[in-house]
């Protein structure tokens, strides 16, 4: 680990000259490309600072310590050992998590596509509490919810509704939400009484950057058509409404959120370029891990990963094993514990493999 260590720091130190050379200076991709990485290395290289900084004076301290002819001073070593060591095992826990090989993805926005799946009328109603607990998460962290398209239920809640959520590390804290999730209650129309069961799919994909994936605008086939359901005088008297066609991939994703087409076909861009990055993404992560799959799972949307049983104010995410009798906070938006609880056991599993 300290061989690493050393080796982010001489980095680092490079990155530092590197960005004070005109040539750099003058070429505005390299200088952002070397600002970004020492940015992202500035954590992990101050905390070893540090840690060799506490080192060095825990064994000046030691030094102290075997010179008994000075009790004073043994006295003294003694205080600031008991204080020092503490803080090494902190610093030594601390650089191993930063030195986990960091996800990609984790800084971008994400487009959330939520679906009522098993259970008709309430698996719609349950996509759109779910769609209201992102919402309200999503206000606590100050960040930015832009719907593309949705498609209403008759009863309320959606059919289907697809947005973006804007903010620095959105992705970081959702990407374990993706999977389907299991709802257990008595409907409104439920006259005896008796719990349902149904479920929503929820998928998380991280916005991908135009420099990241290269779609050729002729492989896109540009469909448009009026705007259906709620939006006023416009809705079926102009063709807003847009349908783009990946023909190379099969790809299919429409938008008629706004009364104006340009800005619908730059909405269903994000969301057909966000599908593709992660139809590649799936691709050379199965060639890499066939086998393997993570502790807590972020990929299939089929796997069911959680239970909503509102009889019980209980959720249970299956992946952990981890059950939190506060459903009435948690639809609420209040999620922080079980984001933290999944990314401690994602961080725990990847410090296992760096060990083995």
């Amino acid at each position: 680990m300290f061989d690493k260590l050393q080796n982010l720091e001489d980095r680092y130190n490079q990155l530092t000259d590197l960005l004070m050379d005109p040539e750099v200076i003058n070429d505005s991709n390299k200088l952002r490309e070397y600002s970004k990485e020492q940015a992202e290395l500035q954590a992990v290289v101050d905390k070893y600072r540090r840690y060799k900084e506490i080192t060095e004076q825990i064994e000046d301290a030691k030094v102290m310590l075997s010179d008994e002819s000075d009790e004073d001073m043994v006295e003294m070593a003694k205080e600031e050992l008991e204080e020092l060591q503490p803080e090494v095992e902190t610093l030594e826990q601390e650089m191993k998590l930063l030195l986990i090989p960091k996800d990609p993805n984790d800084d971008k926005n994400v487009i959330m596509e939520i679906r009522g799946a098993a259970g008709g009328d309430e698996a719609a109603l349950f996509a759109g509490d779910l769609y209201r607990m992102y919402s309200r998460y999503a206000e606590t962290q100050g960040w930015r919810i832009e719907v593309i398209e949705s498609h209403e239920a008759d009863v309320g809640g959606y059919k289907e509704i697809i947005f973006m959520i804007n903010g620095k590390g959105a992705f970081s804290r959702l990407k374990y939400e993706n999977g389907a999730h299991r709802v257990q209650r008595v409907p409104d129309t439920e006259s005896g009484g008796r719990i349902h069961t149904s479920t929503s799919t929820v998928a998380v994909l991280p916005e991908a950057e135009e420099v990241e994936i290269d779609i050729n605008e002729k492989d896109i086939r540009v469909d448009t058509f009026a705007s259906s359901g709620p939006g006023g005088q416009s809705v079926n008297t102009t063709m807003s409404a847009v349908r783009l066609t990946h023909e190379p991939t099969g790809v299919v994703v429409s938008c008629q959120d706004e009364k104006s087409q340009i800005k619908n076909k730059e909405k269903a861009m994000k969301v057909l370029r966000a599908r593709i990055y992660e139809m590649y993404q799936k691709e050379q992560q199965d060639e890499l891990d066939e086998n393997r799959k993570s502790a807590v799972g972020t990929g299939d949307r089929s796997e069911r990963i959680r239970t909503y049983n509102y009889p019980q104010n209980r959720v249970t995410d299956h992946r952990i094993g981890l059950t939190i009798n506060k459903l009435d906070q948690i639809v609420e938006g209040k999620i922080d514990e079980i984001v933290e609880r999944l990314t401690i056991e994602e961080q725990t599993s990847k410090l296992e493999e760096i060990g083995e």
